[in-house]
């Protein structure tokens, strides 16, 4: 205790008188009201009568030394505790809370749970049901500003910012529970509730239990008509009652409310008051026992003393009081522990049931001019009076601007002073005013004071989904919300505001009776000059002013003013061109200017215009001259709203709307759409003139800013699917672009953001490439795959293959090509009718596929086609193809009934049909989405073809490409007219376009049906049919034509082609190689016949299919079959795949080869024969992870691979294969397996090879358990797994380590517990908190074992609440408990921090009573455990707390410049000097002013005694000439000769031997997080390497990955290596507090705490905040661990050491006497002079000089003393000082070793800096010396 004592002095008696009072103490309590103050100390609220520990006044210093009196001061918040009872006055009411005026100027809040149990239960009834009770009243009804209430304090809070608030409870079940029923007298006047209405009264609650108290009606009369609320009492309202009468003991008492019996009670001693039943509000007479300067004191109820401050003697008699006088006082509040009872002798008090006085409202935040000064009191405040006579109280922090600038002298009665009234207190009547300069000028002090349409400052709060806090003076916030965030609408704020941010903003919004303040922060808004709209009386027709739009919809646009006036802007009136969609023209939070057309208050209706029809003013004409180009920048993918200006043949020139039309810009025709015919047709509809909505800015380059409609590349912007630079390319991304360019080499694709690449021939196409041009046209859009980058040449080479491009789901795709093209044609189909005039773009409009014209035949063609005429189709050409005419013989003039089969608007053609089929009325029929129907084909047309379904004639559109990048087909594979295809329906509704929508099904016919992407890969698609005469076995020659990977084309002779498949190659296949790259193109090749392909459809044919000689020759070269007989034929008569699958039985191994790995569903797709195929699951692919996480770079296209059959697929077309063999899943094995789902608190659920599933307990993820086990792991991840149990089909696995590496001997923190007998008594377990239940604590320990805990055993505190534990407790949170005791079937634990070693789970600054409460367990230990909680530092065990010295920091300074900025330290034990130069070395480096970084280069240097680790960068050209290599195999197979390949093979030996030999180099430098990777493998234990990692990634601002590596060194370092992990915890400390939160630099901190030394985390969390910059944060944490490790003499010196680099010399002397007093004698002569040399260098050196004194006239034979204090003075003091030290040494008494040690030193001295004739004298004192001690010797 006393230490505490010491450490925080609280005046009164000294515990060591010599030293007086220390300086600060009397600051500690200078403040009435502080609410900043930390300390509340319960000590002195249980002192408080104890007046030999209270703080003295001057003033009555003398007095109070020898009477003992109470000492008189007012209340401040400090003294205010849980369970104090108070009397107050309700200052505001709102729905949810009271605001309660508190005596001395305080205030409380009244939560509406908080009012009486009656009301509290009619609200949970009113929540449970959802809607309004009749009878529940609203507080506002009930309660009005002025009521005087009881109250009993429930919990003061304190803010993170170090506010205190006080809740308070006017329940008078808590206010009451000092009385018990016997207690009860008549007389006795009482706070209660009204809690049910009845026949002839009231029952009211008065909190008092096993009592019934009773209101009957008439003594309610009177008290009803006064209070004028109404008929009758309402339930939850407060009353003031008489007891009339008590009966049956004080089981029954009867109540009276009328005012007169209120106003005159008083409590007596008949009452039989104790004081443990006082109550606030009773009205006593009292008797002055002492006038104190503050106060006075008196006693009442015969026994009782009391206090009354100087804010609540009656003002008439000010002080003029004297002892033994009586007068009648008012109860305000009674302290519960000290019982200290506080009074009033003001009026209004003292007759019950009246209300203070109150302000009137135009007073507050009134400026007084001239206030004199009544009294001042000094560690309080002063009393003021002011103008009109009022009095008024100033606290003592509002009497000047600081404590500096405070001047008692201009306090004396009868100064006078300005001054501003900021708050009344209602308890006091007395106003709270400020004489401090800012509030006086303050333009704002209240909501009140703000007005609509201010433009205020503010700071930001915090940053919420709803909005931004913004905080506009201490007592003022509002709210931007986040709509208002910008002009645009901002999807991640933070990247633009940060905390603590000084914004400007403009109120939208003011409501001071709910204290609601919205704010805008559009600029747009806040810089307006334009009139403010705030009310709808304002609005006069033609007003012009800027609104904001909260809504678009098809019939206009809302927009809002300020003051939520809102008007509507209709349709018309939204532009001067007519809009049809607004909500895509406007967005919801845009700025516009409109004009008021009408507005009619009473309704609040009002009519608003964007056509501002007045003339400008002449000012804003200046704005209209068109714009330098300079001066507008549009960012790439922002969207504008444009105006066609000018028609070009190539493009359109516009004008963007948003700056006035003043901006011109180009949109590229090709870029009006994605589609090419789209395109062409919306130039030609387009007229000057028309607006173009949501149009995408896609180059801000050269003279034009240059727009884009095309959808595709708009979303690809929006969706972040660009590039926006070189650097971000990766080889396999999918990029969404358009041609720039078509070369015969190749094609140039452009992407937004302007990266442009090349797709050469080869890649351009599935098919043959003939003529670049037939593919791609100019301006097309195209998805691309980027196949490879070269760095060096910034070149980009493209894949615009559709096998390689596409999803895979052609279907899908094609889909969304047909929607969008459908989409733009009802775009341009409703442009052309907005046009005006009849014309013939408006006929075309009506026309649709489906409808029936009547038309005249004007002629019949050779051809067989018919043109048409019509009145319904004027200026149109109407066509007929024969095979539209059907079977009917036409004649000119005729008439006929015809259906419109297409309408192309571009060349005003209509195509028809007379066919019956199609004109016979069809039947209403219900379509199903994908249903498949047979259709046939009408009519082609460019991008989609109009097909009629066989069995109902409804038309249907289906796509003809499948892909953008899908452009050429070949004759054979065109849809033809008449073909009968079969079509999946996908819109099943016949829309605006006339027709259905759909895709084209797998068909059996047509070679173009792009579903098959399987077997045959795009080289036999060129393959016309060409009759053959071959028959099976036939051996021919043939020349090699292309090679693919699965196959080899061969050109048997001019028109003849066959394939080779990779399995007809060799004999003997060796694994892993691939058989086709053994052929070389142009190769003569002799090969046999083994079986024919369908051309169509790919299949094999037998030999006697009547097609077969149409088929292609499936050939074999393989020597066996070419000599052998042909016995392994394709010429199986039965074609059915099934029996072909079943030549193969399960477990039997097969050669396959890769064909690619599908990664939609994920599996590999192979082909073991031609006409065989397989597939591997990903999860039966390879046992390593690392595998399966990207096979598609493990497994290479044409590979030979060996397989094991596990079955056949669902389909049974295809073999399942297995590349691991057959999985057993039994007990004890080890597989692969991918989390399918997390389920919180429980587990995972993982797929199995083999289709099965397990699941994996929380208990068996890790061998230590952590807080969040779950995070790790998502849906998708891939992991080893061991198997626990297999046991009827429920599969348990493991994923800890110590079951999958068992050899890895890593450490196991929680071991499995698998049964009651692993558990033993004293044991310490971990586990998970599986759920609360009144019975106690249900704590998980494994999968099986469910233990439970006493609540008793939870926590040290006696919790009431249960809901406290579900709080503290949440399901899944990982604690640590102590085994108390285990039977056969129960687990006792125990969670209490004496068992465990933790921090308790309830944290102690809830003030829950203890069990054990008796105990007064030293003060001490709980407020430091009460630091400790503070600072969530969570201690382990065995945390050595006693590290007496400590070790230096030598700071590691980086060596080259683009460092990123981990500070390192390692330690290393030294002297102080070297210290001292480490420190001036840091600072040289650091400059001033510099932003604090982390500190740790890629190049680092440490210091001479770790090995330099300089890398030289591997040469540019050894990494790029790889992927030359890669690039294309065919090509260097064609042309190198032998002599080539050898020179080749020695040049690659070379460039190997090169790159092997760089990589060995031991000073090469990692250049990619691989190297680093490689590196941390071979060293996992060297933190210089996981540093220079992090570095790695923080250069590239990659944070979350660097917190990732520090993450992954802490798991893998060593836990021996323990200052290796303070290394990397110190950087990820370093890198929280540069680029995380507070919230996360804690974090990082508590865990630190928790794995390290405590005492070293603390102090490099220190140096890292005092480097940065962070002096508060530092000087809290200095606190914390003055408090935690106040025996160490490190941290006092640290902190001394930091406390003079701030300047604070003061602090740093009283710091020592504290320091002295915390540590033990033994050391103090060492502290001191550590101070001393810290205040040489950076304090005062005078005061260092005294110091060495002072320690040596105590102790003058510390030679160890004198040596520091001589080096020190040779440094820095003059020669003088110097010998004057040196001649007091050499004449002390000390042994002779010692004093020939001071000789030679003051001998070297002379030498160095004085004279010949004082090397002498130094020489003469030392003979003299030794000739004294030899005479001595001699005596």
């Amino acid at each position: 205790m006393p230490s505490m004592e010491e450490n925080f002095p609280r005046g009164g008696i000294q515990k060591k008188p010599t030293e007086g009072k220390t300086p600060n103490a009397k600051l500690e309590r200078d403040n009435l009201f502080d609410v900043q103050h930390e300390e509340q100390s319960k000590k002195r609220k249980r002192s408080q009568s104890d007046q030999g520990k209270q703080k003295k006044f001057k003033a009555d210093k003398t007095a109070a030394a020898k009477d003992s009196v109470v000492n008189i001061e007012p209340l401040t918040i400090e003294a205010v505790c849980e369970g104090m009872l108070l009397l107050g006055c309700v200052k505001e009411v709102s729905d949810y809370e009271l605001v309660v005026s508190l005596p001395n100027g305080l205030s409380g809040f009244v939560p509406v749970t908080q009012i009486s149990d009656a009301y509290s239960k009619m609200l949970s009834k009113q929540v449970a049901q959802g809607e309004l009770l009749e009878d529940l009243n609203s507080l506002p009804d009930m309660y009005s500003p002025g009521t005087l209430v009881r109250c009993i304090v429930t919990s003061v809070e304190k803010s993170a910012d170090g506010r205190r608030s006080i809740k308070l409870s006017i329940d008078p079940r808590k206010v009451n529970k000092g009385l018990n029923a016997s207690a009860l007298a008549s007389g006795m006047l009482l706070s209660g509730f009204v809690s049910s209405v009845e026949d002839h009264g009231y029952l009211i609650d008065i909190g008092v239990s096993g009592t019934h108290a009773f209101l009957p009606r008439q003594k309610a009369q009177n008290y009803i008509k006064a209070v004028k609320r109404g008929s009758d009492l309402k339930i939850g309202q407060n009353l003031n009652c008489v007891i009339v009468e008590v009966k049956n003991e004080g089981r029954v008492v009867r109540l009276s409310i009328d005012r007169s019996e209120v106003a005159a009670s008083l409590a007596t001693e008949r009452q039989n008051w104790a004081l443990s039943s006082l109550l606030p509000g009773l009205v006593v007479k009292a008797r002055v026992q002492k006038v104190a300067p503050l106060g006075i004191k008196v006693s009442f109820l015969s026994s009782f003393t009391g206090i009354v401050d100087f804010m609540h003697v009656d003002p008439e008699k000010s002080m003029n009081y004297s002892p033994d006088q009586v007068m009648k006082a008012c109860i305000l509040s009674v302290h519960p522990t000290s019982k200290v009872v506080r009074l009033t002798l003001r009026q209004s008090f003292l007759h019950p049931g009246g209300s203070p006085n109150q302000l009137s409202n135009d007073r507050m935040g009134a400026v007084v001019e001239e206030s004199t000064v009544k009294a001042f009191y000094k560690q309080f405040g002063a009393i003021f009076e002011l103008d009109d006579g009022t009095l008024a109280f100033a606290r003592l922090k509002h009497l000047s601007k600081n404590r500096k600038s405070f001047k008692p002298g201009a306090f004396k009665a009868g100064c006078k002073h300005k001054c501003r009234i900021i708050d009344y207190s209602l308890m006091d009547e007395m106003c709270i005013i400020s004489l401090k300069y800012q509030v006086i000028e303050a333009r704002f002090l209240q909501y009140q004071d703000i007005h609509t349409g201010d433009v205020v400052q503010g700071k930001v709060l915090a940053l919420k989904p709803i909005g931004m806090q913004v905080k506009v003076t201490d007592g003022i916030r509002g709210l931007v919300p986040s709509m208002h965030l910008a002009d645009v609408i901002l999807k991640q704020p933070e990247k633009k505001y940060n905390i603590g941010d000084e914004v400007q903003c403009r109120v939208l919004e003011c409501n001071p009776g709910g204290k609601k303040l919205i704010l805008t922060l559009k600029k747009s808004l806040v810089q307006s000059k334009l009139p403010v709209l705030s009310n709808y009386e304002d609005a006069k027709p033609g007003l012009i002013t800027h609104g904001f739009v909260v809504c678009a919809k098809e019939f206009g646009c809302i927009v809002k003013f300020y003051n939520d006036v809102k008007g509507l802007v209709p349709k018309h009136e939204l532009s001067s061109e007519p809009i049809s969609c607004p909500d895509k023209v406007f967005h919801d939070g845009q700025v516009v200017k409109v004009m008021v057309l009408k507005c009619e208050p009473q309704q609040e209706r009002l009519l608003l215009s964007f056509r501002l029809s007045s003339k400008p003013a002449p000012e804003d004409k200046k704005e209209c001259t068109p714009k330098k180009r300079q001066e507008v920048k549009y960012q790439i993918g922002e969207m504008v709203d444009v105006k066609v200006l000018k028609k070009k043949h190539n493009g359109l020139e516009v004008s963007i709307l948003e700056d006035e039309g003043t901006v011109i810009a180009w949109i590229p025709t090709m870029h009006l759409s994605d589609f090419v015919v789209n395109c062409k047709l919306l130039w030609h509809c387009l007229q000057e003139g028309d607006v173009l909505p949501r149009v995408m800015c896609l180059s801000d380059k050269g003279e034009h800013i240059t727009l884009s409609r095309k959808s595709a590349v708009i979303s690809a912007v929006q969706e972040e699917q660009v590039v926006r630079s070189f650097s971000e390319i990766q080889p396999g991304m999918l990029l969404t672009g358009y041609v720039r360019n078509v070369m015969p080499f190749g094609v140039f694709v452009e992407f937004p953001f302007g990266v442009t690449g090349l797709a050469p021939k080869v890649s351009m196409s599935d098919k043959f490439v003939t003529d670049t041009k037939d593919h791609f046209v100019v301006g097309q859009t195209v998805i691309a795959k980027v196949m490879s980058i070269d760095e060096e040449k910034q070149r980009v080479l493209l894949n615009l293959k559709v096998s390689e491009c596409s999803s895979g789901d052609s279907a899908a795709e094609s889909f969304a090509l047909l929607n969008q093209y459908f989409k733009e044609m009802k775009e341009i189909r409703n442009l052309l009718r907005r046009r005006g005039e009849p014309s013939v773009a408006r006929g075309l409009c009506e026309l649709v596929p489906g409808k029936e014209l009547q038309l005249v035949v004007q002629d019949v063609k050779e051809d067989g086609s018919a043109l048409f005429s019509g009145s319904c189709v004027t200026g149109l050409t109407v066509t007929a193809t024969r095979y539209h005419l059907g079977d009917k013989n036409i004649v000119p003039g005729e008439k006929t009934k015809a259906l419109v089969l297409h309408v192309d608007a571009l060349t005003s053609r209509v195509y028809v049909s007379l066919q019956e089929e199609l004109l016979k009325q069809r039947p209403k029929q219900r379509f199903t989405e994908n249903s498949q129907h047979s259709a046939i084909v009408q009519h082609v047309a460019e991008e989609f073809a109009i097909v009629s379904l066989l069995e109902t004639g409804h038309l249907a559109a289906i796509p003809i490409a499948s892909h953008f990048n899908d452009t050429f087909r070949f004759d054979s594979e065109k849809l033809k007219v008449g073909q009968t295809i079969s079509a999946t329906l996908k819109v099943v509704k016949v829309n605006d376009h006339g027709v259905l929508l759909a895709v084209q099904g797998p068909a059996k016919k047509n070679v173009f049906v792009r579903v098959r992407k399987e077997s045959e890969t795009a080289l036999e698609e060129m393959l016309a049919p060409v009759e053959h005469s071959l028959s099976l076995g036939d051996i021919v020659t043939g020349t090699v034509k292309s090679i693919k990977p699965t196959h080899v084309t061969v050109a048997i002779d001019d028109k003849l082609t066959g394939s080779i498949h990779a399995s007809r190659i060799l004999d003997e296949v060796p694994i892993g190689s691939f058989p086709t790259y053994t052929l070389k193109a142009g190769q003569k090749v002799t090969a046999r016949v083994i079986g024919g392909r369908d051309v169509n459809t790919h299949r094999y044919l037998p030999i006697t299919h009547p097609h077969f000689t149409q088929s292609i020759p499936e050939l074999s070269i393989r020597p066996s079959e070419i000599e052998g007989e042909v016995t392994e034929m394709l010429n199986l008569k039965e074609d059915s795949a099934l029996k072909k699958l079943e030549l193969y039985s399960v477990g039997q191994t097969v050669t396959c080869f890769v064909k690619k790995y599908n990664i939609l569903k994920n599996w590999l797709e192979v082909e073991v024969t031609p006409d065989i195929r397989g597939r591997v699951p990903q999860l039966l692919l390879s046992l390593n992870t690392k595998v399966l996480k990207h096979p598609e770079k493990s497994f290479k296209n044409g590979q030979a691979i060996s397989a094991t059959v596990t079955g056949t697929d669902v389909t049974e077309t295809n073999l399942c294969l297995s590349l691991t063999g057959i999985q057993s899943l039994e007990q004890g094995t080890i597989t692969v397996g991918m989390v399918t789902n997390v389920t919180p608190h429980v587990g995972l659920t993982m797929a199995l090879p083999g289709g099965k599933t397990g699941r994996v307990s929380i208990f068996h993820l890790n061998d230590t358990y952590t807080e969040n086990p779950l995070g790790d792991f998502k849906v998708g991840r891939i992991v080893r797994c061991y198997i626990l149990s297999n046991k009827n089909g429920k599969i348990q696995l493991s994923l800890r380590q110590s079951r999958l590496n068992p050899k890895s001997n890593s450490k196991v923190k929680d071991v499995e517990i698998t049964c009651i007998k692993d558990v033993k008594k004293g044991q310490l377990v971990r586990g998970y908190v599986k759920s609360i239940t009144p019975s106690g604590v249900f704590f998980g320990l494994s999968t099986s074992l469910l233990s439970r805990i006493l609540f008793q055993n939870v926590s040290p505190y006696f919790v009431q609440k249960h809901s406290l534990y579900e709080k503290y407790l949440p399901e899944g949170k990982l604690l640590t408990a102590k085994v108390l005791g285990v039977t056969e079937k129960h687990i006792e634990l125990s969670l209490l921090p004496e068992d465990t070693g933790m921090p308790s789970v309830l944290p102690e600054s809830l003030d829950l009573p203890r069990y054990d409460a008796e105990e007064e367990k030293g003060e001490a230990d709980d407020r430091e455990k009460r630091e400790e909680l503070k600072m969530k530092t969570k201690r382990r065990r065995g945390d050595s707390e006693s590290e007496q010295e400590k070790p230096k920091k030598k700071k590691i300074c980086p060596a080259d410049e683009n460092d990123s900025g981990i500070e390192v330290y390692y330690r290393e034990e030294e002297e102080d000097d070297q210290e001292e130069e480490a420190a001036k070395k840091k600072s040289k480096i650091k400059k001033h002013g510099e932003a604090p970084r982390l500190q740790v280069s890629m190049g680092f240097t440490w210091d001479e005694d770790m090995n330099a680790m300089e890398m030289p960068a591997l040469n540019q050209k050894e990494e790029s000439s790889e992927s030359e290599e890669e690039e294309d195999p065919q090509s260097k197979l064609k042309k190198q000769t032998k002599k080539e390949k050898e020179l080749e093979k020695q040049k690659k030996e070379k460039e190997l031997c090169k790159l092997e030999a760089a990589l060995m180099d031991p000073s090469r430098q990692p250049q990619s997080a691989d190297d680093f990777d490689r590196l941390v493998l071979s060293s996992p234990n060297s933190s210089i390497l996981w540093l220079q990692y992090m570095a790695f990634h923080l250069q590239a601002t990659e944070i979350e990955k660097a917190r990732a590596v520090a993450e992954r060194a802490l798991k893998t370092i060593c836990f021996r290596e323990e200052q290796e992990k303070l290394n990397v915890w110190v950087a990820l400390l370093n890198l929280e507090n540069m680029y995380g939160t507070e919230e996360s630099l804690m974090k990082v901190f508590e865990r630190a705490v928790q794995y390290n030394e405590p005492l070293k985390v603390f102090q490099h969390l220190c140096d890292i905040y005092a480097n940065s910059e962070k002096y508060k944060q530092a000087e809290e944490l200095y606190h914390t661990m003055l408090k935690r490790f106040r025996q160490e003499k490190s941290v006092w010196l640290k902190y001394a050491s930091f406390l003079l680099k701030q300047g604070q010399t003061e602090a740093t002397h009283r710091l020592l006497e504290r320091a002295l007093k915390a540590l033990p004698t033994k050391e103090h002569v060492d502290v001191i002079s550590r101070f001393a040399q810290l205040e040489f260098r950076f304090g005062d050196p005078e005061h260092a000089k005294a110091l060495f004194e002072s320690t040596l006239s105590t102790y003058p034979k510390r030679t160890d003393i004198w040596s520091i204090y001589m080096d020190i003075m040779i440094k820095h003091g003059s020669q003088k000082e110097v010998r004057d030290i040196f001649e007091r040494v050499i004449h002390l008494s000390l042994a002779p070793k010692k004093m020939k040690f001071f000789f030679k030193r003051y001998l070297d001295y002379e030498k160095k800096f004085g004279t010949a004739e004082s090397v002498l004298a130094v020489k003469r004192a030392a003979l003299e010396y030794v000739e004294t001690k030899s005479s001595i010797a001699d005596t």
